[in-house]
């Protein structure tokens, strides 16, 4: 009786978001997490294994070395679109639905592609892959943040990104130099592409969004699905019905009416981030191929420094929630621009592995750091377009970036490019202290709530 008669004083979509803020961690919350992590994982090992392949594609003749950022270009066409698009189409139709359509579309283009018969085609695949690649990132983080209780929220969104969007790096260089000779850069795709429809599979078992299902009309169901999580429950009558509850707003228009500031800010840190992150994954085999080493030593430099993506993953878990969001991203931020410099300057093969590693792990922590605070700081009924319009700036970034780097890098040296990239991350470490209120403790709906 008493907790109905505390319900009828709130509205259901406060009611369910305060269940699943105080929530203990159940069956449910691993499943969501095993299948965004796992969507996540051959999504991130996509994108990260281009650079690895691009040596053997220029190697094997099908293309030159000028092509070469024609592919990562294409790709990040198709990564603005689907970020940019997603944000829309998850807001207003559900968070299950266009996960599935990505994931399906990432697949079966990635095939696509490993089978083209000349570089147009190969260009087509990878733009369509790319909305599919675009489209996943930024609701693998609004789906776990909206699932995860509040005084763990941070460590379990890096726990997701530790887990689908770290280790797909040393694993993907890893996959590529072991298997680079036996099946070639078109099997290696192939793999990627098949791995992505095994999961398209297996998660239609991805239950939606209890946030989303109560701020668009189905209380009802947001509550039955508590209900299935072994969460406390309340009869729908015993709730108040509010605009909120059955939200037909435009979500872009949300965004941009009640937070501008904090999406422009978002926009530019992930400009700069993503601009860099993806510009060096796509580049830094052929960097390091430029300084003499083979294409095989050039991949195990890779590895070796990409070890540093899980390394950064792991960390964050403690940072996000002792010293906050805001202070891990900016100390990082400043951290990396100082080990971009010192990585042109290296002057032995052995300094570019150790401080390309530190480099790395310093851009990883500042960058994801971000984008989980980011995640944070937009309504349930305009997360994923608050969310997706920061990130789509960030592939506009990288869509500049990654043919910058080779220009860059010809005309006045590797000195100049990693300069420019420490100018980018000083950037951003002043755009995320705009982001927003730092989230660690905060309900999500204390950081932004549901409006009507």
């Amino acid at each position: 009786m008493r907790q109905t008669q505390q319900a009828s004083d709130q509205t259901v979509e406060a009611y369910v978001g305060q269940v699943m803020d105080e929530a203990s961690l159940g069956r449910t919350h691993w499943h969501v997490m095993a299948l965004v992590a796992s969507g996540l994982f051959v999504d991130v090992m996509d994108f990260s294994i281009l650079g690895a392949l691009v040596p053997d594609l220029i190697h094997s003749g099908f293309i030159t070395g000028g092509q070469a950022a024609a592919i990562g270009s294409a790709t990040a066409f198709g990564l603005l679109i689907g970020t940019f698009g997603q944000g829309e189409f998850t807001d207003r139709f559900g968070r299950k639905a266009v996960y599935q359509f990505n994931l399906l579309l990432f697949g079966v283009a990635t095939i696509g592609a490993a089978l083209a018969p000349n570089l147009f085609w190969l260009l087509v695949g990878r733009f369509i892959a790319g909305i599919g690649l675009g489209a996943e990132g930024p609701l693998c983080f609004a789906y776990t943040a909206e699932y995860a209780p509040r005084r763990i929220r941070g460590r379990m969104l890096a726990l997701m990104q530790f887990i689908g969007g770290a280790w797909p790096w040393p694993l993907g260089t890893l996959f590529a130099l072991a298997f680079r000779d036996a099946i070639g850069w078109r099997g290696i795709w192939v793999v990627i592409g098949l791995a992505a429809l095994v999961i398209f599979v297996v998660r239609f078992s991805l239950p939606e969004s209890p946030r989303w299902l109560a701020t668009h009309g189905q209380g009802q169901r947001a509550l039955d699905l508590l209900q299935r999580m072994g969460l406390p429950t309340v009869p729908l009558g015993t709730l108040r019905i509010d605009e909120a509850s059955d939200t037909h707003s435009d979500p872009i228009a949300v965004v941009f009416r009640g937070y501008p500031g904090r999406v422009v800010a978002g926009m530019i840190c992930f400009f700069s981030f993503f601009g860099i992150a993806l510009g060096l994954g796509a580049w830094l085999p052929n960097i390091l191929t430029a300084r003499g080493l083979t294409i095989t030593k050039s991949l195990t430099y890779t590895f070796g420094i990409t070890l540093a993506f899980p390394c950064a993953s792991a960390v964050m878990m403690f940072a996000l929630e002792k010293y906050g969001r805001k202070p891990t991203a900016v100390v990082a931020f400043l951290m990396a621009g100082i080990f971009a410099v010192a990585f042109a300057s290296a002057t032995s093969n052995e300094m570019v592995l150790a401080i390309g590693f530190v480099m790395i792990f310093f851009i990883q922590l500042s960058g994801n750091s971000s984008q989980i605070f980011i995640s944070e700081v937009f309504p349930t009924n305009a997360r994923a377009s608050g969310f997706g319009l920061a990130q789509a700036a960030g592939r506009f970034g990288a869509i500049i970036t990654i043919p910058s780097i080779l220009w860059i890098q010809n005309a006045w040296g590797l000195t100049t490019v990693f300069a420019l990239l420490a100018v980018l991350l000083v950037i951003a470490a002043v755009a995320v202290t705009r982001v927003g209120p730092e989230a660690r403790g905060l309900a999500l709906d204390e950081l932004a709530p549901p409006t009507g």
